[in-house]
């Protein structure tokens, strides 16, 4: 992973024509790039796996529900444990996977097999920020955060690697000193243990993923 900083995973991760790419960001989290018309044969997996498309379309087949299921741009889907389930880029399409321990706790309004968009799972409230925990154990935590336009998380240290996504408006990100503006569609990464903080700029949504020792 990089060094902390704003960064953009699609940027980093362009399809390469015929060619399906993987690799590792934080641990238990891919970053998939597949070229127009390639595909990544059914796989069958012990636990849930969320696929996250950044940008371009696919087509997940369900070979056990003989079902597919389009997933488009910024379009969020969990897939079910023990599925056999194939990926179809019908245009060029980056995408993450995050593979949840059988202990994990999901939020129960996520549903497997359902698509759906991280951004409208929280509203925004005025002068407040919103918070819903999507998954959580005892290693990881994505999380999604609405916040209101001048409201944020004073400075605090991160208590594992972490990835913000910024999903809707504007924020700044401090960290160690420094502000980092960040807008929709790109991503923070920090190191355990550095001092971060968040102001929304504008109305701002953000994911977070963070990954404990």
């Amino acid at each position: 992973m990089k060094e902390a900083g704003t960064f953009s995973i699609v940027s980093e991760n362009q399809p390469v024509p015929g060619c399906t790419i993987s690799g590792e960001i934080l641990p238990g989290v891919q970053v998939f790039s597949l070229a127009e018309d390639t595909d990544i044969s059914a796989e069958c997996y012990p636990v849930e796996v969320l696929q996250w498309n950044l940008t371009g379309k696919t087509i997940l087949n369900d070979k056990d529900e003989k079902k597919d299921t389009d997933v488009n741009e910024d379009e969020v889907v969990l897939k079910p444990a023990y599925h056999n389930i194939g990926v179809k880029a019908e245009e060029n399409t980056i995408y993450l996977e995050i593979r949840f321990r059988k202990e994990t706790n999901m939020n129960k309004v996520i549903k497997a097999g359902e698509v759906f968009q991280l951004k409208n799972l929280v509203p925004y409230q005025d002068g407040k920020i919103v918070n819903m925990d999507i998954a959580s154990d005892n290693n990881m935590k994505f999380v999604v955060m609405a916040f209101d336009a001048g409201t944020g998380l004073s400075q605090h240290a991160a208590p594992g690697e972490a990835i913000v996504f910024a999903l809707d408006g504007e924020g700044i990100i401090g960290y160690e000193g420094k502000e980092y503006p960040i807008k929709a569609g790109e991503q923070f990464h920090f190191a355990k243990g550095g001092l971060h903080s968040v102001k929304a700029v504008s109305k701002f949504k953000m994911a977070l993923l963070l990954v404990l020792d």
